[in-house]
C-alpha cells in the first residue's frame, strides 16, 4: 500500500483527482540464459516486485508522465515524430506506438508511476514498465481486445524499435503471463508454454540485489546475440535452437574463438533448461541446483 499511496499523492499533486491503477511484475529466470533469442527454452517466473501506475485519459492527443522514482516528467504526442528525449519515457512512447501500429487505439492520458523492482538489477524493470502500460492502454482504449501474447510482443517490439535492445520475448512474456507459485517453461520459438508449480520444501530461493547496475543498451548483450547469429548462419540454421555440439565442432575452425564459446554455452543451456524441468517433476532439487550452478559457471 505504501507504493500505491506514494503514487496516488503524486498523481493528485501533478494532475489532480484520481486515475485507474495498473501493476505488472518483474521477473527472474531460473535457468535459460541467452536462449530466448536463439529460439530455445527459458524457465522464468514473475516475482513480488512490481511497476505500478495510476493512469487517466485526458481527452487530448498528448501523454503526460511523471516518474516518482526518477522525480522527472515527460510529455509527448502519439505520432512517430513525437518521441521523447528521456530514455525512460521512450519505453512508454514505444508501447503507445506499437499498439497503434497493430491497429489499436491510443489517446492522450496522464500517468504517474513508481516501482519496487530494483532498476538495472536484472529483474526486468523495463519489461514490467512496458507490460504495465500495455495492459493499461488495452483496458482504457481497446476494451481489452488485444490478447496477452500480443501485449508481450508489444513490449518486445518497444525494446527493438525505441530502446535499442534486440531482446528476445522472455522478459515481457514472464511479466504478462506470470502466475503465483509457478515458473513457466516457455518455448521461445513456438511460444508454447507450461506452468510448473514451484514450492520447494526445505529450500529457499534467495534473490540478492548486488547493487551493480546494468543497461542492456550499453552492455555486450547485442554483441552476444550477433555472435550466435553468425554461428547459426555458418551452420545454415535460423537459430542455434537446432544446433548440437557435433555440428558446432565441425565448423570450429571457421569461426572465432569468442563466437564458438558463446554458441557452445547456448547449445548446452538448451539441455540444462529441459533437465531442470524434468528434475522438478521428479522432485530432484539437488539436480536443479547442480544445473543452475553449471549455467552460472558457463556464463562466467
Amino acid at each position: 500500500m505504501e507504493l500505491k499511496n506514494k503514487i496516488s499523492e503524486a498523481f493528485a499533486s501533478h494532475f489532480g483527482g484520481e486515475g485507474t491503477f495498473y501493476t505488472s511484475a518483474g521477473r527472474i529466470n531460473l535457468i535459460g540464459e541467452h536462449t530466448d533469442y536463439n529460439g530455445g527454452f527459458v524457465f522464468p517466473g514473475a516475482i513480488d516486485k512490481v511497476i505500478m501506475a495510476e493512469i487517466r485519459p485526458n481527452g487530448t492527443e498528448k501523454v503526460n508522465l511523471y516518474s516518482v522514482d526518477l522525480n522527472d516528467s515527460a510529455s509527448f504526442g502519439l505520432n512517430e515524430a513525437d518521441a521523447p528525449s528521456q530514455q525512460w519515457a521512450r519505453y512508454i512512447f514505444g508501447v503507445c506506438r506499437e499498439t497503434i501500429k497493430r491497429g489499436g487505439s491510443v489517446k492522450g492520458f496522464d500517468a504517474v508511476f513508481a516501482g519496487n523492482v530494483p532498476l538495472g538489477a536484472g529483474l526486468s524493470s523495463s519489461a514490467a514498465l512496458e507490460s504495465c502500460f500495455a495492459f493499461a492502454v488495452n483496458d482504457l482504449f481497446n476494451d481489452n481486445t488485444i490478447d496477452k501474447f500480443e501485449l508481450a510482443k508489444i513490449g518486445q517490439s518497444t525494446e527493438h524499435n525505441y530502446c535499442g535492445v534486440n531482446c528476445g520475448i522472455m522478459d515481457q512474456f514472464a511479466s504478462v503471463f506470470g502466475k503465483k507459485d509457478c515458473l513457466i517453461r516457455l518455448d521461445c520459438r513456438s511460444l508454447e508454454y507450461e506452468y510448473f508449480p514451484f514450492k520447494i520444501d526445505g529450500y529457499k530461493l534467495v534473490l540478492v540485489d548486488s547493487v551493480v547496475k546494468h543497461e542492456l543498451v550499453d552492455s555486450p548483450y547485442n554483441k552476444r546475440r550477433e555472435s550466435c547469429e553468425r554461428v547459426a548462419k555458418r551452420l545454415g540454421l535460423e537459430t542455434l535452437r537446432d544446433a548440437d555440439m557435433e555440428m558446432l565442432d565441425a565448423v570450429k575452425a571457421d569461426i572465432s574463438a569468442e563466437d564458438y564459446m558463446r554458441a557452445r554455452f547456448v547449445i548446452g543451456e538448451k539441455e540444462r533448461v529441459l533437465g531442470v524441468c524434468d528434475s522438478l517433476n521428479r522432485g530432484d532439487i539437488a539436480t536443479v541446483g547442480r544445473l543452475m550452478y553449471e549455467t552460472h559457471e558457463g556464463l562466467s
